[in-house]
């Protein structure tokens, strides 16, 4: 699954570890300036060597950032390129597929731009697959409109893991995973949680609120009398 490694924790029909070729990838972020989905990609590639090539649009940079260098460490070199039109991120992008020697190739676009149809997306997804090289498509303040990326997902923060040596300090990143399409399994949410020890993502269901009690706890308070 575009050189993420999972881990199963959940039974499920189709486990999204199963897709081993890289292929084009899209996700959505339910926030717009949520930053959260970046350490998600990163999080899950295989390549732990190779740069990965990072190309945005002005609007995105401008919008949401860009990639934090020191945060992400030395140890995962990171190309960096902004652009000031859509169209130009695509080119970009398809260039870096070209390379052999890339970990992934990354673009961040802003809304439902014209350049970015169906046609773009296939054509993206053919170099991704031909390189055999994963390629993400970071979709910002954007709708799910047609795309031949082989996976769609919509991607949003979530409160990090307790530490378990310091409970006021953060634990691992974890983040609400949808895949609402994808050409080798089945769709379904999940909580993504990073597991530092094994440098991997663990998949395990997602929480669901309890069924609301009918009454106002008039018994439950007699009861504790």
């Amino acid at each position: 699954m575009s050189g993420l490694i999972f881990k199963k924790r959940i039974s499920r029909p189709a486990n999204p570890s199963v897709q081993q070729k890289p292929v084009l990838s899209e996700a959505f972020v339910t926030n717009a300036t949520d930053a959260g989905v970046v350490g998600f990609v990163l999080a899950g590639l295989q390549d732990r060597v190779a740069p990965v090539l990072w190309v945005q649009d002005y609007l995105s940079q401008k919008e949401s950032g860009r990639p934090y260098l020191p945060g992400i460490g030395a140890t995962r070199p990171i190309i960096r390129v902004t652009v000031s039109r859509p169209l130009d991120v695509l080119w970009a992008m398809e260039e870096g597929l070209r390379c052999k020697t890339l970990a992934c190739v990354v673009g961040e676009l802003w809304g439902d731009p014209k350049a970015l149809n169906f046609t773009a997306t296939k054509r993206l997804a053919l170099r991704s697959e031909a390189a055999g090289t994963p390629c993400w498509l970071l979709r910002r303040s954007a709708s799910a409109d047609l795309s031949a990326a082989r996976e769609r997902w919509r991607i949003s923060s979530l409160p990090s893991a307790l530490h378990p040596d310091d409970a006021q300090a953060p634990g691992d990143p974890r983040w609400k995973a949808e895949l609402f399409r994808s050409r080798s399994g089945s769709a379904g949410t999940w909580v993504a949680q990073y597991d530092r020890s094994s440098d991997r993502i663990d998949l395990s269901a997602a929480l669901r609120d309890g069924a609301v009690g009918e009454g106002d706890g008039t018994r439950r308070r007699a009861a504790a009398l």
